[in-house]
């Protein structure tokens, strides 16, 4: 009878089953083949040495058995029971169920059926309880949720009595046989870390997901069609079909005997910086943390480059994911990686990781000879289904942002696929799947998202296990971010995942919390002893924390600048205490009104909205203004082109210098803007970030001509800051709003110390003005010492109320360093998600805010777009014609963070009638202007202004 089961228990019905009944036997089977290649084409060296340094070399065979026995529980009545037609099939066989209600067999899924199965037999034929315990919660674990021990409680009747056990059995034994392995002989097999069994977990759902894909595995009804070598040879054929692969090679790894590794890279020889990290990499014992703080413009990137090289051959890891701080600063480091990749390997499949990829015109271009594979599962990357109930298919869309007609990048058409590394192959590029693909650009939240307790983030893990992980501008942080950051490099260190993490300005206590965490993980210990952590004696730096031996270890070393430091003038603006936007024009008139170029760096969008309107009238077309609230395309444009007017001498078809250009921005201006201005007019910031904007000033080496000769000094004016006398510093409330009173009061002590002395020598002084600037070192005159006291205590207060807050989102966190298996990882779960802003949220703190598309009411009735394209009578249009798609992508803008407008828009605005055909477009919530280009939302009245941006006001009530 237990063999009859096999050929009568049922694994996907018709309808899952690309019109067949799909025998379970045989979707295990094909699940098992799966894994196989899994192994042997995709898996890292260094995931296959880990896995079998824990089962005497049996890694293979383990993996492939537990993914064969991934839905095992289905064989219980609580699935059997499902569809009619089939359970009567079932029934007739003699495997009956009686007293099973509809509600019973739902409340029992067949994943915890599948570990309780495993828990009560496998014991039986011999495998060890240690053993048990660690495999149980793979399979309990593999749609997306790992449960506690408290969850298996066998329900009885719905799990299976009578005949059913014997038949549960016979299917764990049936794959074992058809696999050729020795089933008690796996188990033995040790624990291994948390890490690589959260990275096994993802993987066995990436196998079944493969098998899933009725189109290469259509369903088998005949058991005599149902074998192990038809299996392999079906999942030979849809690997292969399917176009995926692992990452790099390690023979294509940086050459043994290369002593400049940078100059064989990039064609420059390494400068002093870049050459002592790439050695240290070269010096750790194997996986650790490699910390590069170096100037601005230092070469910080190539640096990390080759040392990812280095520690990637060391270790056994085949590809790296390079997390950025926005999608902003993604896409030109995408560019980069590709250009590196074609000399490493230029087969190597990448991939752009963010919601608008799809509009990138590189990757769009990658993209174009690839079609898209859909998801089989029935939720979006977070789990979530359609905000608006339009039948998406593919849920809130895919990290990759491509769509499912096959229209990877309509919206960013490139004549041909540039010369580099191709896209990663379109199955990686569904929902859930970003972080598979073997190299992966993107924002740092896919990271920070893997530190999360939400569904399916084992599958982050699998994508970022034998990888290098490299984060840039880790100092853009905050606390409540970084919560989830020092968790990601918890699990990271416990998978033995390299990373190396880059900044210009990094406090001295956050490189103690980066180096605490990685250590926590590699030793699964909350207390670690950072005694011997080193303190950089010089700028740049490179810190490298390690374990040697079971215990903390750490090397660093300090290189010269590639430039000489330079002394900068600091000098603070004379304003009023109504900081009125009139003296910053006029101080950047007196500076650059006969000739210059000027960055004007302000706190909030207004403030920039409003200096910038002071300075048109009288600089007409030689000012530019900058920040969020523009549209992406027409932000895309201003930046591309102050970047092309104000960047490196000597490019290929750059623009001329222009002779006087001012531009206007916000905190756009700190990241990844590579623009050099002869004199910087920047709000008084936090340390660290004024020091970011001061490093776009001077930036490259010129002829002294380039610069007006009163400019050929630097020289940075601080704004919205007022001292008088011994006086409390004064600063305008968006300043206090954004940044809070106690660094914006540390910082103004330190920029009025300057100001009265010689300024700054920069980079020298970088490091040591941002130890003083976060650290609890008195500053300031005696009459401050009241305000920047109750400042600091209501700032630690804040601090510890964010910690918290984070923590309860955090995967695991450290009270659950050194638990033995995943058991209960998703106990307490957080929260549903319902939607892609909310999701963000999580992993960044502050008030939500809303993603919207503006178009325009057509006066005859229908839509338009911002330029007046017509989108017919429902937006239809954005459906069926690229260029206008085009438009209307561009035209995305995120709405400020105010609770009201956010409310408001959530509650009222959706996408057009007419977008339901596009899987991006249907998700997108359309803001509907007037021909005044004006809405009323949330009690707001806002107007879209081509020369400011979106202007906010309080409405009329």
């Amino acid at each position: 009878m237990e063999s009859l089961a096999l050929g009568v228990v049922w694994g996907k019905s018709a309808e899952k089953g690309g019109g067949s009944m799909h025998l379970l036997l045989g979707h295990l089977l094909d699940t098992a083949a799966v894994g196989e290649l899994v192994w042997d084409r995709y898996l890292a060296p260094v995931i296959r040495e880990r896995l079998d340094a824990v089962s005497d070399g049996q890694g293979r065979a383990l993996f492939a058995l537990v993914c064969g026995l991934h839905d095992v529980g289905k064989a219980t009545p609580a699935f059997q029971m499902k569809d009619d037609g089939l359970a009567a099939r079932v029934r007739a066989a003699g495997f009956d169920w009686k007293s099973v209600s509809p509600q019973q067999g739902r409340r029992w899924h067949h994943a915890r059926a599948g570990a309780v199965i495993l828990r009560g037999y496998l014991p039986q034929v011999g495998w060890s309880r240690q053993a048990c315990n660690w495999v149980w919660p793979l399979v309990a674990g593999h749609h997306g949720r790992i449960p506690g021990r408290d969850r298996l409680v066998n329900p009885g009747v719905a799990h299976g009595v009578g005949l059913w056990p014997q038949a549960q059995q016979a299917f764990v034994d049936r794959v074992a046989a058809d696999l050729g392995v020795d089933l008690p002989g796996l188990g033995e097999a040790r624990t291994p870390s948390r890490g690589d069994q959260l990275t096994l977990s993802g993987l066995i759902i990436m196998a079944d997901w493969i098998a899933s894909d009725h189109t290469h595995f259509g369903g088998l009804s005949d058991p005599t069609k149902v074998s192990m070598a038809a299996a392999r040879d079906r999942a030979r054929k849809a690997w292969e079909e399917l176009g995926l692969r692992g990452g790099w090679r390690r023979p294509n790894l940086v050459p043994v005997d290369q002593h400049d590794l940078v100059r064989h890279r990039f064609g420059k020889a390494a400068r002093a910086a870049q050459s002592a990290a790439v050695e240290l990499a070269r010096d750790m014992p194997g996986a650790g943390l490699l910390i590069l703080e170096a100037p601005m413009g230092e070469g910080k990137t190539e640096a990390a480059f080759a040392a990812a090289e280095v520690l990637a051959a060391k270790v056994g890891a085949d590809g790296v994911y390079v997390g950025m701080p926005t999608q902003a600063t993604s896409d030109p480091m995408f560019s980069r990686v590709r250009a590196w990749l074609a000399a490493v390997d230029v087969e190597v499949p990448i991939g752009l990781l963010h919601g608008r990829a799809r509009f990138n015109p590189e990757w769009a271009a990658l993209r174009s000879q690839i079609s898209f594979a859909g998801v089989h599962d029935d939720l979006d990357d977070f789990g979530m289904t359609d905000d608006y109930g339009m039948g998406d298919a593919f849920g809130l869309g895919d990290e990759f942002g491509v769509d499912g007609e096959g229209r990877a990048g309509a919206a960013a058409r490139s004549e041909a696929p540039p010369v580099g590394p191709a896209a990663a192959a379109d199955w990686f590029l569904g929902a859930k799947r970003g972080l598979l693909a073997p190299v992966t650009v993107g924002t740092v939240d896919q990271l920070l998202h893997a530190a999360t307790r939400t569904k399916h983030v084992m599958l982050r893990h699998a994508g970022l296990a034998g990888r290098v992980v490299i984060l840039d501008e880790v100092h853009a942080y905050d606390v409540y971010m970084a919560q989830f950051l020092f968790e990601a490099l918890r699990w990271l260190a416990d998978s033995g995942v390299p990373v190396i993490v880059l900044s210009a300005t990094l406090p001295p206590a956050l490189r103690e919390q980066l180096a605490r965490a990685y250590l926590q993980g590699a030793l699964q210990c909350r207390d670690v002893d950072l005694a011997a952590l080193p303190t950089p004696d010089g700028y740049p730096s490179t810190t490298a924390v390690f374990t040697r031996g079971g215990e903390p270890d750490f090397a660093g070393v300090s290189a010269q600048p590639w430039r000489p430091s330079t002394p900068v003038n600091v000098r603070i603006l004379d304003e009023d205490d109504a900081f009125d936007p009139r003296t910053v024009a006029a101080a950047v008139t007196r500076a650059v009104g006969d000739g210059g170029c000027a960055l004007v760096v302000c706190n909030t969008v207004r403030r920039a909205q409003d200096v910038y309107a002071e300075l048109a009238a009288a600089f007409g077309a030689d000012v530019v203004l900058l920040h969020s609230r523009f549209t992406a395309a027409e932000r895309a444009h201003r930046t591309a082109e102050v970047v092309d007017r104000l960047g490196p001498p000597g490019r290929t078809g750059a623009a001329a210098r222009p002779r006087r250009l001012v531009v206007v921005a916000t905190q756009v201006a700190e990241q990844s803007f590579d623009v050099d201005v002869d004199v910087l007019i920047t709000d008084l910031a936090p340390v660290d970030l004024l020091l970011q904007r001061v490093g776009r000033l001077h930036r490259h080496e010129r002829p002294s001509s380039d610069r007006p000769a009163n400019l050929r000094g630097p020289e940075v004016i601080v704004s919205g800051l007022r001292l008088t006398g011994e006086d409390v510093p004064r600063y305008p409330g968006g300043s206090r709003a954004v940044y809070g009173d106690h660094l914006l009061l540390r910082a103004a002590a330190l920029v009025a110390d300057a100001a009265k002395g010689p300024g700054w020598s920069i980079p020298e002084h970088v490091p040591g003005l941002v130890a003083t600037g976060y650290g609890d070192a008195p500053l300031g005159p005696p009459g401050w010492a009241d305000a920047l006291a109750a400042a600091r205590t209501a700032w630690e207060g804040d601090e510890a109320r964010r910690r918290v807050n984070a923590s309860a989102f955090l995967l695991a966190g450290e009270d659950r360093l050194g638990l033995p298996t995943l058991a209960g990882l998703h106990d307490n779960g957080t929260a549903a998600l319902e939607t892609e802003e909310r999701v963000a949220a999580v992993v960044r703190d502050g008030e939500e805010s809303i993603e919207v598309v503006l178009v325009r009411r057509a006066p005859a009735g229908g839509y338009l777009t911002l330029s007046g394209r017509r989108l017919g009578p429902s937006g239809e249009v954005a459906v069926s014609d690229d260029a206008v798609l085009e438009e209307v992508v561009g035209s995305v803008i995120r709405l400020p963070a105010v609770p009201e407008l956010t409310a408001a828009a959530r509650a009222t605005l959706t996408p057009l009638p007419g977008w339901g055909g596009d899987p991006w477009l249907r998700r997108t919530r359309a803001l509907i202007l007037d021909d005044q280009h004006a809405a009323t939302l949330g009690g707001r009245d806002l107007r879209y202004d081509n020369n400011l941006g979106l202007v906010v006001s309080a409405g009329n009530r």
